[in-house]
C-alpha cells in the first residue's frame, strides 16, 4: 500500500538525518584533536522495485558517512621537540603496547611524549615504531613490521658510543717554507721531522675510553703538503709507529683543496686497532669537499685551526630527543653528543580512506585500504616528517553548522511525513465505521 511505503520513507529519512547529525556532533566534538580527519555524510537512495505506471511505492533513503582520511590538516607549529606532522601521504607505526606482539595502528597524530620508562607514545596512549639503527646508522628494510620496534632512548643513559668521525677546518700557511730535506712517511709521528702545524683531538673507543690522535702538516712543495694521522702515544694503537693514515695533500691555486690530486687515504675510514682490548669503528678524518673551502685550506696567513668536531663519548644524561625531517630520531646527551638510534618509517596505502577506524583517532587495515608498504620519509609516495608540529584537525566549524541546520530541518521535514501519513491512515480506518 503506498501509504505504508510513505511511512516507511519517513522512517528512513528519519534515521538518516540523525545518522548525518551525529557525524556532525562527532565533527564539531573533535574540532581541536590532533590529526582528526572529518567525516562527510553523502545520500543515496533506497528503490523497492515495485514502481509501475500509475503507481509509485516509496523506498526512502540510506545515509552513507565517509571518513575523508587522506585529506591532510594544516601543520601548527608547537614547542616540543617530540611533536612530529607529516607534510603529504602516510601515516605513524604505532602500537597499543611497547611489545612486538601488540596491535598495531596507523595514525597521523603526532603528540609524542616520553613515558616513565623513556617509550614515546601519544595522547591516546599509542607507543611510536620505527627500524633499530646499528653503530653505523644503518638499518634493513625488510617490509615487515616485524622489524620495527618500539621507540626508546633512555636505555641508552650510561653507555658509550665509539668516535665516527673527526671533522677538522684550519688553514695551512702558504708562505711556509717548504721542508728542503728528506721527508717519509711515519717521520712526524715519530718526532723525526717538525710539523709546521698540528691539531690533536681525541676520540673514544666502543668502552667510552679517551684517546688522543694528532694531524700533522709539513709543506713539502708548492701547494703540496703531508700529512699524517696517529695516535699519542703510538702504543695506544698495533699500527707501526701509531700512524693510522698519512699521505698528501693537494691545494688548488685559489687556496682550496684538491682532492683528486690528494691521497685518497686519508679520506678514507681508518679502523684504530686499540691495544686496550676495546672495540673501534671506522673513524672518517673529514678535511673538505674538492675544490671547496669546509675544510683544510691554503692562504697566506698563521696556520690555525678554525673548528674541530668529534662524535663519540661516555653517554650519561639525555638533555633532549631529536627529530630530523628524514625521520631520524637522536639521543642528545648533557655533554653534547648526538647519537641516530631509530628510523621512522611512514606507511602509505594504496587507499587510505578505506581504513577502519580505531579508538584513539587511530586506523587499521582493512580490505577496502589494501596492503601498507613501509618506507622511509618522502620515499615512494611518503609524505616527510615535520618536526615541532601537529597536525590540526580537518574541520571546519562553520560547514559543520550549516549542516546541522540542513539536517535538523530535513529530520523535521520527515518527523512531518510519518505524522501526516499516521493522520492519513486514521481516516482511512474511520471509513470502516
Amino acid at each position: 500500500m503506498n501509504l505504508y511505503s510513505a511511512l516507511t520513507a519517513g522512517v528512513s529519512g528519519l534515521n538518516a538525518e540523525a545518522t548525518a547529525m551525529a557525524a556532525v556532533s562527532d565533527n564539531i566534538s573533535n574540532l581541536n584533536t590532533v590529526g582528526y580527519k572529518g567525516v562527510v555524510t553523502q545520500f543515496s537512495t533506497l528503490v523497492s522495485g515495485s514502481t509501475t505506471r500509475g503507481h509509485y511505492e516509496a523506498s526512502g533513503v540510506m545515509a552513507a558517512p565517509q571518513s575523508l582520511i587522506s585529506q591532510q590538516g594544516m601543520l601548527q607549529t608547537t614547542n616540543s621537540s617530540t611533536d612530529l606532522g607529516i607534510n603529504g601521504a602516510g601515516f605513524f607505526v604505532t602500537r597499543a603496547a611497547t611489545d612486538a606482539g601488540s596491535k598495531v595502528a596507523y595514525t597521523r597524530a603526532g603528540s609524542f611524549t616520553p613515558d616513565q620508562d623513556g617509550y614515546l607514545k601519544n595522547a591516546a596512549g599509542y607507543y611510536l615504531q620505527g627500524w633499530p639503527l646499528d653503530a653505523q646508522g644503518g638499518f634493513v628494510n625488510t617490509g615487515s613490521l616485524g622489524a620495527l620496534q618500539s621507540v626508546r632512548v633512555s636505555n641508552l643513559v650510561g653507555t658509550a658510543a665509539a668516535t665516527t668521525s673527526v671533522a677538522l677546518r684550519a688553514n695551512l700557511d702558504s708562505t711556509a717554507t717548504a721542508y728542503a730535506g728528506t721527508y717519509a712517511s711515519g717521520n712526524l709521528a715519530s718526532g723525526a721531522v717538525a710539523p709546521n702545524f698540528s691539531q690533536t683531538v681525541e676520540v673514544y673507543d666502543q668502552q667510552g675510553n679517551a684517546h688522543s690522535v694528532t694531524t700533522a702538516f709539513l709543506k713539502t712543495g708548492t701547494n703540496q703538503w703531508a700529512a699524517e694521522v696517529y695516535a699519542v702515544p703510538a702504543s695506544d694503537v698495533g699500527a707501526a709507529g701509531g700512524v693510522l693514515a698519512s699521505g698528501t695533500l693537494q691545494f688548488n691555486a685559489d687556496g682550496s683543496l684538491d682532492r683528486t690530486a690528494s691521497t685518497a687515504a686519508l679520506f678514507a675510514p681508518v679502523t684504530p686497532g686499540w691495544t686496550n682490548g676495546a672495540g673501534a669503528l671506522p673513524i672518517t678524518l673529514r678535511l673538505g669537499s674538492n675544490g671547496g673551502l669546509d675544510g683544510v685550506t691554503q692562504f697566506g696567513s698563521a696556520s690555525a685551526v678554525i673548528s674541530s668536531t668529534v662524535d663519540g663519548g661516555q653517554l650519561n644524561n639525555i638533555s633532549s630527543i631529536s627529530i630530523s625531517k628524514s625521520g631520524v630520531v637522536s639521543a642528545v646527551f648533557d655533554n653534547g653528543t648526538a647519537r641516530p638510534v631509530y628510523q621512522l618509517p611512514v606507511a602509505t596505502f594504496p587507499n587510505p580512506d578505506g581504513l577502519a577506524s580505531l579508538s584513539g583517532n587511530a586506523y587499521e587495515l582493512s580490505n577496502a585500504s589494501g596492503n601498507v608498504a613501509l618506507n622511509t620519509p618522502g620515499v615512494l609516495g611518503a609524505g616527510s616528517i615535520s618536526p615541532e608540529t601537529l597536525e590540526s584537525s580537518t574541520v571546519d566549524l562553520a560547514t559543520e553548522f550549516t549542516n546541522m541546520i540542513k539536517f535538523q530541518r530535513a529530520y523535521s521535514a520527515s518527523s512531518k511525513i510519518v505524522s501526516t501519513v499516521d493522520q492519513m491512515l486514521q481516516e482511512l480506518g474511520a471509513l470502516k465505521q
